[in-house]
């Protein structure tokens, strides 16, 4: 463990903006964007944070506290925020926000929220443990102190 202490990552260089415009593909029957596409849009952008974070493979545990807030649109640039909140022994929160913009008047919607949890794993394809997080601001530590009340909530220590 104390290798691992040595070789501590900082919040930043990990964290990963992707940006996606928004195509009549990805609507649904209602004329906003699939759910799917927002989903799926979330778990690649918090998989890259991840994959930096512990420079290995990672798989996606879970999606907790997933909120929709407001619809993204067909023609918007819709970017995926993704940063790393909490780290353990193999496992990490990585949280990800959602931002719509319309790209011609330059208004920009908090669009969605989620934390996805994800499992490091080695060569072997077996869990691997993780790099510890280094907290750089108190945002780092805000979210931080955040991901561990919902990682107790839902009965992990």
């Amino acid at each position: 463990m104390e290798e691992l202490k040595k070789h501590a990552k900082p919040v930043s260089a990990s964290r990963a903006v992707m940006s996606v415009a928004m195509l009549p593909q990805d609507t649904n029957p209602y004329g906003s964007i699939h759910g799917g596409v927002i989903l799926k849009n979330m778990d690649q952008a918090a998989g890259i944070a991840a994959m930096r974070h512990c420079r290995c493979n990672v798989v996606t545990a879970s999606i907790d506290s997933m909120s929709f807030l407001t619809p993204s649109l067909v023609g918007e640039l819709v970017s995926f925020k993704a940063s790393v909140n909490y780290v353990g022994r193999c496992s990490l929160e990585v949280g990800v926000r959602v931002e719509s913009e319309n790209l011609l008047t330059g208004k920009i919607r908090h669009s969605a929220t989620a934390y996805l949890t994800f499992v490091a794993l080695g060569a072997d394809g077996r869990p691997t443990p993780a790099a510890p997080l280094s907290l750089e601001t108190d945002e780092d530590r805000r979210r931080n102190a955040a991901a561990i009340k919902r990682r107790e909530a839902r009965g992990r220590s």
